[in-house]
């Protein structure tokens, strides 16, 4: 098995273009796209508020990394609106908003869920206020209560989390696509042997067939897990991409998602006759669970239910929601469980239903 690495390996140096040409074009993509998130959006609002309160509002929402909340006039807000100056203006309130839009851009929905999220917790936070002003009024003298434990109050409405990040967006999506087309251009060898006769003189040999399945695989596993660390390397310290100090956590969790893909290759390369099939049906089947599966766009603009639906048996999708949770959500490992669960079962499914095809055909 470990000669069989090595051979691959060496190859592998001999012709390193298709790699060198993929992690390429994958960062090129991640960088033009993700280069919107380093200029915000400006978003100009208006309100009948005090000045001070307003002032207090516009802050809050300019901790976000997408939007730039612009103090103006009705009358400006308005006008530049519907010259398409700006994308969209808002109008602030206390307890209510409203968001004035002149088309819609892929920005609009990101605005609204970012307006309605900031107002979601500004009542929380007052609700929560509220009841503690209301313990505070009890005469603590009137009743003596036993010290059998302590209380501890946090306001989870306190703690900002972003929710998006176009940057991080892009770098994990376009990662996550190219690095199907890495591990299924080498996977599919094991098609390519099989049709020139490689694994019929390496039977032969001692060697037994699930070490060169497992040769393979593990093969195809380093190469798209050695292009992901280099992609968020050059990212991380060339770019100066900020990974929340998540940096290391999200090398660790693409793990089970470059599993499920290792899988889900085995399993193309069973459903088809010859390498020409193979080149056909991995681009269809990638672009569409890139699509699907929020790399390209965040799931949470997708309001149709039944592409929702489709994208829980996506890889693509838990991939994005393990470095997504990861890094910009920053959950602890303990909460990415139940992504990290369906990959693996994802990844045993398809390995077991792929090597079975492969082995009926008798290629």
């Amino acid at each position: 098995m470990i000669g069989i690495m090595i051979g691959k390996f060496r190859l592998l140096v001999r012709k390193p273009g298709a790699l060198i040409a993929t992690t390429l074009i994958c960062m090129l993509f991640a960088f033009m796209v993700g280069k919107a998130g380093f200029d915000k959006v400006e978003i100009p609002v208006y309100s009948s508020m005090e000045a001070d309160e307003l002032k207090l509002y516009i802050n809050q929402l300019n901790k976000g990394d997408v939007f730039h909340f612009k103090q103006s006039t009705e009358e400006d807000v308005k006008e530049r609106v519907s010259e398409g100056k700006v994308e969209a203006g808002v109008h602030l309130e206390k307890s209510k908003y409203t968001i004035y839009v002149a088309g819609n851009t892929k920005n609009i929905p990101l605005l609204e869920q970012y307006v309605k999220s900031f107002y979601e917790r500004n009542e929380k936070q007052k609700a929560m206020e509220g009841i503690a002003r209301k313990s505070t009024d009890i005469d603590r003298n009137e009743v003596e209560w036993p010290e059998m434990f302590s209380l501890k109050t946090s306001y989870f409405a306190n703690e900002e989390k972003p929710s998006y990040n176009q940057t991080l967006q892009s770098l994990f999506g376009f990662t996550l696509f190219f690095v199907i087309y890495t591990i299924g251009f080498n996977v599919v060898d094991i098609l390519n042997e099989k049709q020139m006769g490689i694994w019929d003189r390496i039977i032969i040999s001692p060697t037994s067939k699930v070490a060169v399945y497992t040769a393979n695989l593990i093969y195809s596993f380093l190469i798209g897990y050695v292009q992901v660390v280099f992609i968020f390397l050059v990212f991380r310290f060339g770019a100066g991409v900020d990974f929340h100090g998540a940096f290391g956590k999200a090398l660790l969790i693409i793990i089970p998602y470059l599993f499920s893909i290792v899988a889900l290759t085995i399993l193309l390369t069973g459903l088809v006759k010859t390498t020409g099939q193979f080149n056909a049906l991995l681009p269809l089947v990638g672009v569409s669970f890139a699509m699907l599966g929020g790399a390209y766009w965040p799931l949470e603009i997708v309001s149709s239910k039944w592409l929702l639906a489709i994208s829980k048996v996506i890889p693509v999708t838990y991939g994005m929601e393990l470095l997504k949770g990861a890094v910009i959500s920053k959950s602890s490992l303990q909460e990415l469980l139940y992504p990290i669960g369906i990959l693996l079962l994802m990844g045993v499914v398809m390995m077991g239903i792929g090597i079975r095809l492969i082995e009926r055909r008798h290629v």
